[in-house]
């Protein structure tokens, strides 16, 4: 692999130690940083992310690294949302109200239906192994090549997911993978131009996780 480097946002909001470890596993040195330059800087940026949509944002605005990350992004240098990350990446979420994220990609962040398709109760949150999947209205089979989805393969490569909330791109083409929970389709993945993001934790999904890394890291 080329030396190629990677900053990891801290907003004190996130697993960024399990992330970072997650690097260095396939042999990548990251900078894990929360000052606005480095970030608005990096070659590649990642933004990690767990629990409330609503805490997230206020943390990273507070830090200016929303700015930083705006900034980064117009840069064209590839950016990789995860979990919560990549919900922010959205226009808003309507967890606990509404709350505009950095409306990156056109869409919303909503609840995951308590009904199966079947129109049986399931358990929300969805916290299990998913196999990733092209999604039938999306980008459409192949389009996962320059991609951090692009060593993996759909139907076969699996990963873990914990998650109440859900992505849901306004525009089909932002669509990259879907998970299939009790019937229903869920946003695994989107993309638009060099934004990526990821719902699924690829630092807790072994071998499939360090795939995605890796080829983060080659985009």
């Amino acid at each position: 692999m080329q030396s190629r480097s990677v900053v990891v946002v801290d907003y004190q909001i996130g697993n960024v130690f399990s992330v970072c470890n997650a690097f260095k596993a396939v042999g990548v040195e990251p900078v894990l940083s929360g000052d606005p330059d480095v970030v608005a800087r990096a070659e590649r940026l990642v933004l990690p992310g767990v629990g409330a949509f609503a805490r997230a944002m206020e943390e990273l605005n507070a830090r200016g690294l929303d700015a930083a990350a705006q900034s980064f992004i117009k840069t064209g240098r590839p950016f990789l949302g995860i979990c919560v990350g990549m919900q922010m990446l959205m226009e808003k979420s309507t967890e606990f109200g509404v709350t505009p994220g950095l409306g990156l990609i056109e869409g919303d962040v909503v609840r995951i239906p308590e009904t199966t398709a079947a129109g049986d109760r399931h358990a929300v949150p969805h916290i299990s192994w998913g196999t990733l999947e092209f999604p039938q209205n999306g980008v459409g089979e192949g389009d996962w090549a320059g991609s951090p989805l692009q060593e993996l393969q759909p139907g076969r490569s699996s990963a873990y997911f914990v998650h109440s909330y859900m992505c849901q791109p306004a525009n089909a083409a932002h669509l990259l993978a879907t998970v299939s929970y009790n019937g229903r389709d869920l946003t695994a993945a989107v993309r638009k131009d060099n934004v990526f993001g990821v719902q699924f934790h690829p630092e807790r999904s072994s071998l499939a996780g360090q795939k995605m890394f890796r080829s983060f890291m080659a985009i």
